[in-house]
């Protein structure tokens, strides 16, 4: 199966690479050289433009929004018009619900299948090939995207015939995620400031009722110094961005959310917004002058 790849970020290329390993020829679009010399040397095929990907039998979307989205599928250089006749695209990409549905019915419209697919996982589950899929779309296009969510996905939950229900259970999906980061470094940065061992803190909490999934994950990047993107403070700004927005047409109140977005906006605006997300702690850090593992001391 021919299976193009449009962005290959941490989790656009694990997916990229897990295909290539299943035996499908892969065409990988990315900006950057890098990340193409990856994909080719475990035998893909890396280019500059979606165009370029060719007469696929599948295309998989892992871009920043919905904008980005839609350009790859439908801009100048989208690859919509070159794909083989009724492929399947899967939206992998974090959108609003009425945005996967739009994307459908032009899709659909174009004469291709469509699943609306986000993923959960991180790069850890996506270069494992265990994400989870989040899936939404018609009977042919699940049977179409078979070979491909085999690949990339340890579990693939087939949420109904509409696009949009995936995208919508990935919503809630990030209102915890965002929720989870942002408690998981106020309660860090609280042991840190009241005198606590970091290390010791986090080891204790890991095996007791106060641990979350995204404690375990997270709080060890931070202990180590280490804020390299996994997955960035704006991702959050654009994620909680997009729950926040879906709440106020429901007319539905959501504190909590919203009160982590503004740790991560307020992250971002100090300039942390491409750093991994993490390191929203450094609101805190700011705030109460903590001194945070593996960085200079606010001393010296």
């Amino acid at each position: 199966m021919k299976v193009g790849v449009i962005g290959l970020g941490s989790m656009g290329m694990g997916a990229a690479l897990n295909l290539q390993q299943a035996g499908h020829a892969v065409m990988g679009c990315d900006t950057r050289p890098e990340a193409w010399a990856e994909l080719q040397t475990a035998g893909g095929q890396g280019v500059a433009t979606p165009a370029e990907i060719g007469a696929c039998d599948a295309v998989i979307v892992f871009v920043v929004n919905a904008a980005q989205a839609e350009a790859v599928l439908f801009g100048d250089t989208g690859c919509i018009g070159v794909l083989a006749p009724g492929a399947v695209v899967l939206c992998c990409t974090t959108v609003a619900p009425a945005a996967a549905r739009i994307l459908g019915e032009k899709i659909a419209s174009a004469g291709h299948l469509f699943l609306d697919a986000p993923v959960s996982g991180g790069a850890v589950g996506a270069r494992g090939g265990q994400m989870t899929v989040m899936a939404a779309g018609s009977p042919e296009a699940f049977t179409a995207a078979e070979p491909v969510l085999q690949a990339i996905s340890g579990k693939v939950w087939q949420l109904g015939d509409a696009p949009g229900v995936g995208s919508t259970v990935k919503m809630v999906n990030q209102l915890l995620a965002g929720v989870h980061i942002a408690t998981a470094a106020e309660a860090l940065a609280l042991g840190i400031r009241a005198g606590a061992d970091p290390q010791t803190l986090y080891d204790v909490i890991c095996s007791s009722a106060g641990s979350s999934w995204m404690w375990q994950n997270r709080v060890p990047h931070i202990l180590a110094g280490d804020d390299t993107p996994l997955s960035s403070v704006n991702i959050f700004v654009k994620d909680l961005g997009i729950v926040l927005d879906q709440a106020r047409a429901l007319t539905f109140p959501l504190p909590m959310a919203s009160a982590a977005h503004q740790l991560f906006l307020a992250a971002s605006a100090a300039g942390h917004g491409a750093r991994d997300d993490a390191f929203v702690i450094r609101v805190w850090q700011a705030l109460a002058g903590i001194d945070l593992p593996g960085e200079p001391t606010s001393e010296g």
